[in-house]
Parts: C-alpha cells; structure tokens; sequence
C-alpha cells in the first residue's frame, strides 16, 4: 500500500473521494485516518501543520509497509523451500506463473510453492522467448509452454540458503 495525503480516488470503485482503514485498528495509517475523522467530527478539521506533518507520516508508513510485504513473502518463500527440501525427486503436478528468456516459473498446484525450470533443461528443442505471446516456443517443434499451462514438474534442487527451487519438466 502507498499512504498519501493526495486524493486520487478509487478507481476500481469509481469513487471521486476515496479513504481506506480498517475497523478495528490493524495498522498506524489506520489509526492517523480514525484521528483525522474524530477531529473532522469534533469540528476541528487539520491545520496546515498537522496535514505537512500527515505527509511525512504517510511517506514513512509506506515505507515500512514495503518492508513488511517483503519479510512476509521472505519468510513464506523460506518455510516453502524449507516444506520442499525432502521432496527433491518427487513430481508435482503444477502451473506455469511466469515466463522469461532463461526459463518458466512453475508453481506446485498443491503447495503453492514455486520454482524455475530453466529453458536450458528442456531438452526436445530449443526455446526462443516470445515477448508478445509470453511464451517459450520451440524453434523446431513450435511447441509453446505460456502463462496458466498446467505441466508435470520434477523437484531438482531445494536450495534454502538462496531460497531457490529448481524444477525440470516431466514429459
């Protein structure tokens, strides 16, 4: 989330004046809007002070928001790897969620946890990055593998110190 003194609206919910909190508190932002509505209510809305001050305090509730969503999703990709690391061998039944040029990014159906396939291991054909289909496709074969395909995945490596999962594809 990014915190801001700036009114931008909603635009999912097309709302012209926009402000989310949670009710009851969960975090500061939350806490800074009950203020700024209690004072409004009482009748004493923000002087200009207290809204420059509000724009430092939205700056830093930001920032440390990013931090947290970054802990969270280190900690989690940590405990699935970790889950993973007695598994290498096995094969997962899985989804493609990413695509680039040096290969797919796989994710187990059942553990959501996820992990490469480099394009290097597939062996049948070699595999150009198409961009705009968001794809590999097999320069001999035409075979596609893109965004959403179901595929069959064997576990290679568990690597917890990287945080890393390296799969290869099961024919």
């Amino acid at each position: 989330a990014i915190y801001s003194t700036k009114n931008i609206g909603h635009f999912g919910l097309s709302f012209e004046y926009y402000t989310h909190f949670t009710s009851p508190i969960r975090r500061y932002p939350d806490m800074l809007v009950h203020r700024i509505l209690e004072s409004h209510l009482d009748g004493h809305p923000l002087t200009n002070k207290e809204f420059g001050d509000l724009e430092k305090m939205c700056l830093v509730a930001s920032e440390q928001e990013a931090k947290a969503v970054s802990a969270e999703r280190d900690s989690i990709k940590y405990k699935l790897v970790e889950y993973m690391q007695d598994k290498v061998g096995q094969t997962f039944d899985a989804l493609i969620s990413g695509v680039t040029e040096w290969g797919l990014y796989v994710e187990d159906k059942e553990s959501s946890a996820e992990g490469l396939v480099r394009v290097r291991s597939i062996g049948d054909d070699f595999y150009n990055y198409s961009q705009k289909e968001y794809a590999l496709v097999g320069q001999r074969t035409q075979k596609k593998y893109t965004l959403g395909d179901s595929v069959r995945v064997r576990l290679v490596a568990a690597d917890l110190s990287a945080r890393q999962l390296d799969f290869e594809l099961v024919p």
